[in-house]
C-alpha cells in the first residue's frame, strides 16, 4: 500500500491518497480543497482513483470533492445521515452543488475494494451523525472522530459527546493496539498510543 497525506483547504484538513502499488487503483479520502495539489500527487504516483471517500460532510473535508469527481469520473461516497445534513444546508456542512446528492451511501460493515485491498466502512458518529471511519489493512482513517491526543468537537450540527465517546470505545479501540490512526487533522497516531495517553479514552 502507498499512502500520501496532503493537508488541504483553508483548515489544512488531512486528505489521503491510498493506492494499491500492484495496480495503482486508489481512493481519495476527504479532499477538503487545493484540488490541484491533490491532482499533482495523483499524477506523480500514476494513481487510478476509483472512489472519493468522505468521513463526514463538513466543508473542510468535502470542498474539493465535486471537482475531483468531475475530473476522474468517480463516485463520491458518504453516509446517508451526513448527506441529509448537506442537503439541508446545515451549519458547517458543505455542498455537492444545487441540492445534488452523493453518488453512493455507505453504512457500518460495508466493504469497498481497490486492487487487492479491502476497505471496511465503520460508522463512528458523534462529531456528526453520519461520521465514518475507513479501515484499510492496519490503518484506520478516522476523520474528526479521533485525533492524536484528542477527539472531534461535538458542538456543531448533529454532534453529541456521549456518542463520539461510544464510537471510539466500541468501534475504534477494539480494532487493536497495532492499528495506525490517520485523523482528519494533525499527526498520525496508533490505537495503543491513544489508549495510553488520550485523556478522553478510559482504558
Amino acid at each position: 500500500m502507498i499512502l500520501k497525506r496532503i493537508p488541504a483547504g483553508v483548515y489544512a484538513a488531512n486528505c489521503y491518497i491510498i493506492m494499491d502499488e500492484h495496480n495503482n487503483e486508489a481512493v481519495i479520502v476527504d479532499p477538503g480543497g487545493d484540488e490541484e495539489d491533490i491532482i499533482s500527487i495523483i499524477e506523480e504516483f500514476k494513481a487510478d482513483p476509483k472512489y472519493i471517500l468522505l468521513t463526514h460532510g463538513h466543508i473542510d473535508h468535502i470542498g474539493g470533492a465535486v471537482n475531483l469527481k468531475n475530473k476522474y469520473n468517480i463516485p463520491i461516497v458518504i453516509n446517508k445521515k451526513d448527506e441529509e445534513l448537506i442537503l439541508s444546508s446545515a451549519y458547517m456542512f458543505g455542498s455537492f452543488g444545487n441540492g445534488k446528492k452523493a453518488d453512493m451511501n455507505v453504512k457500518d460493515g460495508d466493504k469497498l475494494k481497490i486492487g487487492n485491498m479491502d476497505i471496511l466502512c465503520i460508522e463512528t458518529p458523534g462529531h456528526t451523525p453520519g461520521g465514518m471511519s475507513y479501515l484499510v489493512e492496519d490503518n484506520v482513517f478516522t476523520g474528526d472522530t479521533l485525533f492524536a491526543g484528542s477527539i472531534g468537537r461535538t458542538d456543531l450540527s448533529g454532534g453529541d459527546y456521549e456518542t463520539i465517546i461510544k464510537s471510539i470505545n466500541t468501534k475504534l479501540i477494539p480494532l487493536g493496539e497495532e492499528i495506525k490512526v490517520f485523523p482528519g487533522h494533525g499527526p498520525q497516531s496508533t490505537i495503543k498510543r491513544e489508549k495510553q495517553s488520550n485523556p478522553f479514552i478510559k482504558s
